[in-house]
């Protein structure tokens, strides 16, 4: 039960004051803009986009900006936001195939057909703070090559697949898959669902997930098939013209987790599948998600689902950052009738715990005069 805080309004106002004085900082420097953060933050726009279920980095950088880089609290505007946008249909499933990657890499194939393209990563960078940033200056540009947009890279599990070392993707449900941002979540959760869940998932929570996968607590042992991060484009079809077109390109990453798999009494073994998809550059969201999703599918592959990553109800009941963080913060509004009733029933445990002592101190008194 919550009480309303009387005479509040005027100490909230000055809190709201304070937020804004403390966002803007000191007035000597230069007041961040939302192309900088878009610019120069553009891996805290893409986690946003993605967690906030938005593909816009404009509103994604507003929301940081907003909420002082406190990243969570910037998912949770831009979804409340999303909510107040009309919807005039649904486009067509991304086609990655006709991705233009910057970055495509495999841990599986060393000569992967179409090359490895290493694109921007810190994979190979020393985890060492470097001081000339402190600095603001013009740096050089990286060479680049024109992107070839004709160019199209073959997935790797679709090699595997033809060789029949790799389960084919899953078939296209009938019917119209439950939307996650406008339906509730219910158990238990077809792969679509699941997938919607993990893709607006904390980061954070999914990377503890998976990476317990590999701690014995998911009995797999995954290989990255391929990771891709590029552009691709969006299809929309309207029914007034019968046909698709492409209404805008969209930065996607792309893994595709490749698992071992014993096989089962009507399956050979072969190599099963887990797969992640983020918007922007998130490599590390999207490993994680794959891992997740490999996870949660040990039922359907007749495994033994012992482990937190492999019980749904579990991982998609709690991967939500946002309704995670309503649930903990809410510990600060007020609980006065609450504590006060919890207080009511310690003393009176407290009292009753005290009379018992007395009455059995008063019975011991009375045993020992009679044996005396």
């Amino acid at each position: 039960m919550y009480v309303a805080v009387k005479g509040g309004e005027t100490a909230i106002a000055h809190s709201l004051d304070l937020i804004a004085d403390r966002r803007r900082g000191d007035r000597g420097l230069a007041e961040l803009t939302l192309e900088q953060i878009d610019h120069q933050l553009g891996l805290a726009v893409d986690r946003v986009m993605t967690e906030g279920s938005c593909y816009d980095r404009r509103l994604a950088a507003l929301a940081i900006k907003q909420a002082r880089g406190d990243l969570i609290e910037a998912i949770f505007l831009l979804r409340a936001y999303r909510t107040t946008l009309p919807r005039f249909g649904d486009s067509q499933p991304l086609d990655t195939a006709k991705m233009v990657p910057e970055r495509r890499i495999s841990a599986a194939f060393k000569d992967v057909p179409g090359g490895q393209v290493l694109g921007p990563t810190y994979d190979y960078t020393h985890r060492l703070l470097d001081f000339s940033l402190a600095i603001a200056a013009d740096r050089p540009e990286a060479p680049t090559a024109p992107a070839d947009t004709a160019r199209t890279l073959p997935h790797v599990g679709d090699i595997l697949a033809r060789e029949g070392l790799l389960e084919p993707p899953p078939a296209t449900p009938d019917g119209r898959p439950d939307d996650l941002t406008r339906q509730p979540l219910s158990l238990p959760a077809g792969r679509p669902l699941r997938l919607q869940n993990l893709a607006r998932g904390d980061e954070g929570f999914l990377l503890a997930l998976g990476y317990s996968t590999q701690r014995g607590y998911g009995n797999n042992h995954p290989f990255v098939g391929e990771i891709r991060y590029g552009h691709v484009p969006v299809a929309f079809l309207p029914e007034e013209l019968g046909f698709a077109i492409e209404i805008a390109e969209i930065d996607v990453t792309e893994c595709d987790m490749v698992n071992q798999f014993a096989g089962s009494q009507d399956v050979p073994p072969q190599f099963t599948r887990g797969y992640g998809l983020t918007f922007g550059h998130a490599e590390r969201k999207a490993i994680a998600m794959a891992l997740v999703d490999r996870a949660l599918r040990a039922r359907e592959l007749a495994e033994s689902a012992d482990s937190p990553a492999q019980d749904e109800e579990f991982v998609l009941a709690h991967s939500d950052n946002v309704e995670a963080s309503g649930f903990v913060q809410h510990l600060k509004l007020p609980h006065y009738v609450d504590f006060q009733s919890e207080l009511v029933v310690v003393r009176a445990l407290r009292a009753e715990v005290e009379a018992r002592r007395q009455r059995a101190a008063e019975e011991r008194a009375v045993l020992g005069q009679a044996a005396e």
